[in-house]
């Protein structure tokens, strides 16, 4: 096995960048090559099934089955005049992934044994019926309820992947519940839309619709698919369970936008061309701060087509690595000691009329309204940290809060001094003329030739998990590999839920004879006051903001498990029901899942902890100290007794350490082994999961750490194992 990880050593030193042409000169000359979009439209679409259709979209109209049967066709045939042979409904099933069931356009044309034609209705396209209960459900559906059913989500385009039409659906139970993410997404995006378009009409009666936009910030790490290959935990598990940290890995900073590896290059030039061409439009690409972690990020769009689109290129990422020789690991912690990889979600929310509700105005009226919005948002997370820090929490993410500049896993809020200034002035001023944002400053550097700096209204805090930028909040604490629904659906519906309640207060205020402004006015005030605890500018890995979090009365809970009931609290399950996002039936299910996938990710991790260790690790440690009592006694039958005894001294210390090494480790994974015995005979996934968590999961550490006191012992060439400066080191 030795031999191997040398093997693809070797093999790693060899390879060169693949060559990556770009499809044409510029890259509007391809953009969206394989989507049906807007373009395609006009050109396979009657005039009025394009309206028909884009009033289904924009105005919520309803989708009838002629509309279905004018749009099937054709897509039909711009499908198929791009090679397609297949169909799908594309959808999000509980699994954190994808899922897909393809179908030929083929029909018999007649009677059965008659020549075949190509056909594609209206029915194929907006409705079809995979095996529900082959995917998480929590209960819902059981293996004798097998149906369920995937319709058609109109609002994000259908796209070609290889020789299928991928149409993005939503998947609901035969009895009506959502058993995927897009669906409760929709109805979060469509109760945030309704609640903020009604408080826009306090400053413009004009508006008709809010939108919701994310930009996600996707990052990664690359892996020499050899050397991947030889490391069965992270073939297995997405990370590393054992590996001593290397000499050299981020502490001198010289990864972080530094020259992108040659290979590493191509491999993203070849992931830009082929976003491009499903008219992802990814702005941004660079090394991260880890050795072998980059980063790449999209211009921002709308939510519902930004999480697609997010899920699209994770996959595209994938079969490119391939191509490249890498493997993409986009587990949030796949090495110990160093960064951790995050899909940092900047979310906004905009208006049809062009207006970012988050970005400061030029009138006080528009800083009136941005103000509005700021203070709604700052109270929903306060009242709903625990929730929105559940909605990101994962046995993976786990690994990474709290650690090498991921956020801590503590949700507070980090607004930058101009914006807490501005906050500070109007909770203590007795006039609704003290909102003034000032326009962004300039800073001379005082060196000829640069030009003036133009500052932001704030600084950037790495350490806070959800911050205000300048014209949006980012949720630095949604994990690399997750879903962002579940992100976006937590924090577009308790934003619809408290913009709500805002609009209650201020009706029943403008109703007893108070001005709008001044009852608007006076709502934030008390707003600014209540939600002061969720406030905070410092550094969130301190121990001083632990404590002063708990003072504050905000979430600190660690266990994932028991993070998890944020979801199923009265608060919450009234704040989804209200809002018609989740019932209280889709809330149990949905932890169900949680508390299940939860177990056996770590049930799956504690096996392979176990057969690296008992086949690898101690044959291994066991062959060299083997050699190491041939050398002793050779040297015993040359060299006198005390000579021999002096040569030696050494080689019997490491014996004798290699000896107490493996009789610990040994003795640590038959506890994990009988830890999980007892847990998997628990028949509540709560308790379950719960016992994983606080019985099964400590022995990793304890194991790691001896194995990789062995690995800095163990002669070099009988390792069998890639090492970290092999695996983040080679590229």
């Amino acid at each position: 096995m030795s031999n191997l990880r040398f093997k693809a050593v070797e093999d790693a030193f060899k390879k060169k960048a693949v060559e990556v042409a770009a499809p044409a000169p510029l890259t509007s000359d391809y953009y969206g090559k394989y989507v049906f979009n807007k373009t395609q439209w006009a050109k396979y679409l009657p005039k009025e099934i394009v309206k028909a259709l884009t009033g289904v979209i924009e105005k919520g109209e309803t989708l009838n089955r002629d509309l279905a049967d004018h749009v099937a066709a054709g897509m039909k045939t711009w499908a198929l005049e791009q090679g397609a042979t297949h169909y799908t409904h594309w959808f999000q099933p509980l699994t954190e992934g994808t899922a897909e069931k393809h179908d030929s356009f083929i029909e018999y044309g007649g009677a059965p044994g008659s020549p075949v034609i190509e056909e594609f209705s209206g029915k194929l396209l907006a409705q079809q019926e995979p095996d529900a209960s082959s995917f998480p459900s929590g209960g819902i559906r059981n293996t004798f309820e097998a149906r369920g059913y995937t319709a058609w989500d109109p609002s994000s385009p259908a796209f070609i992947v290889g020789d299928t039409l991928c149409i993005p659906t939503v998947f609901i139970s035969y009895t009506g519940e959502a058993l995927d993410y897009k669906t409760p997404l929709l109805k979060a995006l469509n109760a945030v839309d309704k609640a903020a378009t009604e408080v826009c009409h306090y400053f413009d009666p004009s508006v008709k619709k809010v939108f919701s936009y994310l930009g996600w910030e996707q990052e990664y790490f690359l892996v020499d698919d050899g050397l991947y290959a030889t490391r069965p935990d992270l073939v297995l598990t997405g990370r590393t369970l054992l590996g001593h940290e290397s000499a050299k890995n981020q502490q001198l900073e010289d990864h972080y936008f530094g020259s992108i590896p040659t290979r590493v290059q191509s491999y993203m030039k070849d992931i830009e061309f082929e976003g491009y061409k499903y008219g992802i439009p990814l702005k941004t690409r660079h090394n991260e701060v880890a050795p072998n972690q980059f980063e790449l990020a999209p211009i921002f769009g709308e939510t519902n087509l930004a999480v697609d689109q997010n899920l699209l290129i994770m996959s595209i990422m994938k079969k490119v690595a391939r191509r490249h020789g890498f493997r993409l690991l986009l587990h949030e912690k796949p090495f110990a000691g160093i960064n951790g990889s995050g899909k940092h979600n900047n979310w906004s929310l905009g208006t049809d009329t062009g207006v970012g509700l988050l970005t400061p105005g030029k009138t006080a009226e528009e800083n009136l309204q941005f103000i509005t919005f700021v203070v709604n948002i700052l109270l929903a997370v306060y009242k709903h940290n625990a929730l929105l820090k559940a909605s990101i929490m994962t046995a993976q993410n786990a690994h990474r809060l709290g650690a090498n500049e991921a956020p801590p896993a503590i949700i507070s809020v980090f607004l930058g001094s101009q914006v807490s200034a501005v906050l500070d002035k109007l909770e203590a001023s007795t006039s609704e003329q003290a909102i003034v944002m000032d326009p962004k400053k300039g800073m001379s550097l005082g060196i000829a030739k640069i030009p003036e700096v133009l500052l932001d209204n704030t600084d950037r805090n790495r350490t806070s998990p959800f911050a205000f930028t300048g014209n949006r909040f980012e949720f630095r604490a949604v994990g690399s590999s997750a879903n962002c629904s579940s992100a976006m659906i937590a924090l577009n519906a308790i934003v619809a839920a408290q913009l709500l309640e805002f609009k209650s207060t201020v009706d029943k205020k403008i109703a007893s004879g108070i001005a709008k402004e001044k009852a608007i006015f006076d709502v934030l005030k008390q707003y600014i006051k209540e939600s002061k605890p969720i406030r905070f500018d410092g550094n969130g890995y301190s121990d001083e903001w632990k404590a002063e979090a708990k003072k504050r009365g905000l979430d600190d809970e660690t266990s994932v498990p028991i993070i998890y009931d944020a979801y199923t609290t009265p608060q919450s399950i009234a704040l989804f029901e209200s809002i018609g996002v989740f019932s209280e039936r889709e809330l149990h299910a949905r932890n169900e899942v949680k508390w299940e996938t939860y177990t056996k990710k770590i049930q799956i991790e504690a096996r392979v902890l176990g057969d690296l260790v008992l086949n690898h690790i101690i044959p291994t440690a066991t062959k060299y100290q083997s050699a190491l009592l041939d050398n002793v006694y050779k040297l015993h039958q040359v060299y006198d007794k005390e000579k021999a005894a002096e040569l030696s001294a050494q080689d019997t210390g490491i014996i004798e350490e290699i000896a107490e090494r493996i009789s610990l480790i040994k003795y640590r994974v038959e506890a994990l082994v009988e830890a999980r015995k007892v847990a998997n005979k628990i028949e509540d996934e709560r308790a379950k999961a719960i016992a994983y968590r606080d019985k099964v999961l400590p022995y990793f550490e304890e194991i790691r750490y001896q194995v990789d006191k062995l690995e800095l012992i163990v002669d070099d060439e009988l390792w069998t194992l890639p090492k970290y400066r092999e695996l983040l080191f080679i590229r």
